[in-house]
């Protein structure tokens, strides 16, 4: 959200996510980080081994979009966002209804083009303001250096064919939060797909939405995801 010449604020998550202010920083992507340390693969070599159907994600193939809306009086100073990841990793075990992902919040995009129209958002910010957003959203209010994961396990993904909700519980700064997800999966013997969205609020993972002059400058507080998953079976 463009709060002036140097600032504007981005509200996200992730899997979150939040806005802070933007300042023309440009920084180069954050390398690739190992999954987080608890992270369960073993449960889904064990169940391979077992032989039991196991589905690993396809990162090329899954997106996670989150849309940041701008508020206040003067919200028409602002922008509204937008922040995705491509690089979402995990499995799928459907005969166990589980799934296990993750997202190293590092490596999330802000602000691409097409995702942009897809939102209906007619504006592009700068490549400046971009990166400014997009390094004030990881330094200052993710604290991705100390969270770097946005980490989300499923129940409920069992189901082959057709409409499922999604019991979806999302780990984001440090905080564990429990949404329903409306999805379709479609599912064979070989590769599975899932898609759906659920909206949450920023403050249910601890986190204070952006604002400047008593609120006049803000982002809301709910924040919209959707998201593709899309997994091959191993």
């Amino acid at each position: 959200m463009r709060t002036g010449p140097r600032r504007s604020g981005l509200a996200a998550a992730a899997i979150a996510l939040v806005l802070g202010a933007c300042a023309p920083l440009v920084r180069e992507p954050a390398p690739a980080p190992a999954a987080p340390a608890d992270f369960p693969e073993g449960y889904y070599r064990e169940a391979l081994a077992r032989g039991r159907p196991v589905f690993r994600v396809d990162p090329a193939e899954s997106v996670v979009v989150i849309e940041v809306r701008r508020a206040g009086s003067l919200a028409r100073l602002g922008h509204d966002h937008v922040v995705a990841s491509h690089e979402v990793e995990g499995f799928i075990a459907p005969d166990e209804g589980r799934a296990d992902l993750y997202v190293a919040l590092g490596r999330m995009a802000v602000d691409e083009a097409p995702l942009r129209a897809e939102a209906g958002l007619a504006t592009q910010p700068t490549e400046s303001d971009i990166e400014g957003t997009r390094a004030n959203m990881l330094e200052k209010v993710l604290e991705a250096e100390k969270f770097p994961f946005a980490i989300v396990r499923v129940s409920g993904a069992n189901a082959k064919q057709g409409n499922a909700t999604l019991a979806v519980a999302i780990t984001l700064h440090g905080t564990t939060r429990t949404l329903q997800a409306p999805a379709q999966i479609n599912a064979d013997a070989t590769q599975m797909s899932v898609a759906g969205r659920l909206g949450f609020d920023q403050t249910d993972f601890g986190i204070t939405p952006y604002s400047l002059l008593g609120g006049a400058i803000a982002v809301q507080n709910r924040v919209e995801l959707r998201f593709r998953i899309r997994a091959r079976r191993l």
